[in-house]
C-alpha cells in the first residue's frame, strides 16, 4: 500500500559493436520493422521520410529490411526526423495488437475513504488490479509539518495537481513552496515530501503516482 496511505519494467539497452577505426553501429533488434511501423503510423512514404531524416532513401529502405545497421547519427536523424524518443525506436513490437479493454469509472464522491490523522483519500479506480498508475483525491486537513512523525516517502513519482485552496508543498532537498488551485507539481516520490493547508478551507488535491 501507498505510505501516503500509512502514514498518516525498463528495456534493456541495444548491443553496441564498435570496429576499429569505424563509428559504431546498433545490432538488430528488430529496428528495421520499428522503423518501418512508425514511419506508416505517420503515413509517410519513404521518400518523405528520407526528406525529414535526411537519409537516402536507399537507406531506409535498407534499414527497413535489416540490410544494414544505422549508425549512431543515422539513429539521431530518425528521431529527430520522425519526432520521436530514441526508446520509442528500440521498444520491441508487442505480440498482442489487441486493445486490453481495461476501464474503470468513479463517480464523483464513490471512491473508496481511506482517512488518515493529516489526510483524508478518496481512492480512485479501485476496481482495477495491477494499475501502472494509483490516483486519488485528498483533502489536506493538517495545518503544520509539525504534525507529521516524520518525511513521506515511497518508491516511483508522483503528480500533485491543487483543484482547490492553497497548499504548503514540503520537499526534503528545497524550500517548502505554496501552491495555490490549478497549480501542480511532478516528483520523485523518494524524496521526503508533505503537504499543508494554507488556506481557510482544507485544501483538495489530485495525487497521481506511478
Amino acid at each position: 500500500m501507498d505510505p501516503h496511505f500509512l502514514h498518516d519494467q525498463s528495456k534493456p539497452s541495444p548491443e553496441i559493436s564498435r570496429k576499429d577505426g569505424h563509428e559504431a553501429t546498433l545490432e538488430p533488434l528488430e529496428l528495421g520493422q520499428r522503423v518501418r511501423a512508425i514511419r506508416l503510423s505517420q503515413n509517410l512514404t519513404l521518400e518523405e521520410a528520407s526528406q525529414r531524416t535526411g537519409l537516402a532513401r536507399s537507406t531506409l529502405s535498407k534499414i527497413e529490411n535489416e540490410q544494414i545497421s544505422p549508425t549512431f547519427t543515422a539513429v539521431n536523424k530518425l528521431v529527430h526526423g520522425l519526432g520521436i524518443d530514441i526508446p520509442q525506436l528500440f521498444a520491441q513490437p508487442s505480440t498482442d495488437s489487441r486493445a486490453s479493454g481495461r476501464r474503470d469509472i468513479t463517480r464523483a464522491g464513490e471512491g473508496k475513504p481511506h482517512p488518515t490523522p493529516t489526510y483524508e483519500h478518496e481512492l480512485l479506480a479501485t476496481e482495477l488490479t495491477q494499475k501502472k498508475m494509483v490516483p486519488f483525491r485528498t483533502r489536506v486537513h493538517v495545518r503544520s509539518f509539525e504534525d507529521f512523525p516524520d518525511w513521506v516517502r515511497h518508491d516511483g513519482e508522483e503528480f500533485l495537481y491543487v483543484l482547490s485552496g492553497s497548499i504548503l508543498f514540503y520537499t526534503e532537498f528545497y524550500e517548502p513552496v505554496e501552491l495555490f488551485e490549478g497549480d501542480s507539481a511532478y516528483y520523485d516520490c523518494t524524496m521526503g515530501h508533505a503537504l499543508v493547508s494554507t488556506s481557510e478551507e482544507d485544501a483538495v488535491c489530485l495525487w497521481v503516482t506511478a
